[in-house]
């Protein structure tokens, strides 16, 4: 019973973070939601081994981020509009409504991977070896998906270039 507390205590501190992040991944609230409970589904039968381990953030995430590239694959061939943002927003760093939805708007135009790769590096704040640990991929991947989304970013939207200077 131990490790399903544990668990429980996981989700509770971790469910806002980790609810964010598939929020920025997919762009829509409902496939945000989908997507965490199912990455949390497949971590609950493995926790004992999971936490075991140390801290369960890397693999969790991980999870959470592999689980959004395979349904972008099975997906790519069908259309599907986004919904609106969500009415209700949690305080993020952006500093306007203009500013948040231009913001969203432009992470729409990256490919998941990068998408993935700029969440992982500027949301959560990993270095570049964290992300290629939980991408499992590169270092020289991870920077290359860097500068090809920043570059995809800042073609597809030259309005956001004053947010370079408000790191």
């Amino acid at each position: 019973m131990a490790a399903e507390d544990s668990f429980r205590d996981y989700v509770a501190a971790r469910l806002a973070g980790l609810s964010r992040a598939a929020y920025l991944l997919t762009g829509d609230r409902h496939l945000a939601e989908d997507l965490v409970q199912q990455a949390l589904v497949q971590v609950a039968s493995r926790w004992e081994r999971i936490s075991a381990g140390g801290d369960p953030d890397p693999y969790v995430r991980r999870v959470l981020y592999h689980q959004h590239v395979s349904w972008w694959r099975r997906r790519r061939l069908v259309d599907r509009p986004h919904a609106d943002p969500p009415d209700v927003v949690v305080a993020d760093r952006v500093p306007d409504k203009d500013t948040e939805l231009t913001v969203r708007q432009a992470l729409r135009r990256l490919t998941p991977r990068q998408r993935a790769v700029l969440v992982l590096r500027y949301f959560e704040d990993l270095t570049e070896v964290q992300t290629a640990e939980v991408l499992g991929c590169s270092v020289g991947t991870v920077k290359s998906n860097t500068r090809d989304a920043l570059a995809r970013l800042r073609a597809t939207a030259p309005e956001l270039e004053y947010l370079r200077g408000a790191r």
